[in-house]
């Protein structure tokens, strides 16, 4: 298999050297690049199996290149932010990011975070079934989920979602009615054992709905939040 192509974008050009040599010691091809602008012009010019983004970037910040970027690519992209930023955070995830690390960061942190986020986009399906049983098209009122093509379509109009809402709709969807908590979804969809901020799941949660209601009122009803637990989808009739 070829080596995956990782671009890590950050002013700082020790914060790149860094993360280059844990991201190489790991198998990896790392590009640079130290400003917004350029950024967004490699990452639309090639194909990245994923993007370190720094929020804070001078001119065009990690936020705008995000939002760009999502209008035409759904790159898995980790966010790099400062510790306490919780609404810059929130924002990055509004606008497309499917993951952050809070600076300063461990890079074998940051690299499993990197491995664990490929590992879910790889999987066709959020945890193995048995072949006589997988199923490939999910079909509900309003709401079709092409597995293989990792499509949504919602009142017959494709939707675009980044790599980690298609994940988490997927797994919700995959088992209706059961109710899970935030730490199994982060366990299960972000693959996070020992850390993960339980916003995560409601910021993604979020904008899920926001994205599905563009096109229907009743799908974003599919998801329905259980108070003090988490989340589960249950099914509503036209």
């Amino acid at each position: 298999m070829n080596p995956e192509r990782i671009l890590v974008v950050d002013d700082e050009e020790r914060i790149r050297r860094l993360v280059r040599m844990y991201l190489e010691r790991n198998n990896f091809l790392v590009d640079e690049a130290e400003d917004g602008t350029e950024a967004l012009a490699m990452a639309l010019e090639s194909e990245y199996s994923l993007i370190i983004l720094d929020l804070m970037l001078p001119g065009m910040d990690g936020r705008d290149v995000c939002a760009e970027l999502r209008q035409y690519k759904d790159t898995p992209i980790i966010m790099l932010t400062a510790a306490g930023d919780e609404s810059n955070r929130v924002h990055g995830f509004e606008v497309g990011a499917d993951d952050y690390v809070v600076k300063p960061f461990s890079p074998r942190e940051l690299v499993m975070r990197v491995k664990a986020l490929l590992r879910r986009i790889g999987a066709p399906q959020v945890e193995p079934q048995p072949a006589s049983t997988m199923t490939h098209i999910l079909s509900f009122p309003g709401l079709v989920i092409n597995v293989d093509a990792r499509k949504v379509l919602v009142e017959d109009k494709e939707v675009s979602l980044t790599p980690k809402e298609f994940e988490l709709l997927l797994y919700l969807a995959q088992r209706p009615e059961k109710v899970f908590s935030r730490e199994e979804l982060l366990r299960d969809v972000w693959n996070y054992q020992f850390f993960g901020d339980q916003r995560t799941v409601d910021t993604h949660v979020k904008r899920l709905r926001e994205k599905l209601g563009r096109a229907s009122d009743l799908v974003p009803q599919h998801i329905h939040t259980v108070w003090g637990v988490g989340y589960k989808f249950e099914v509503v009739e036209l």
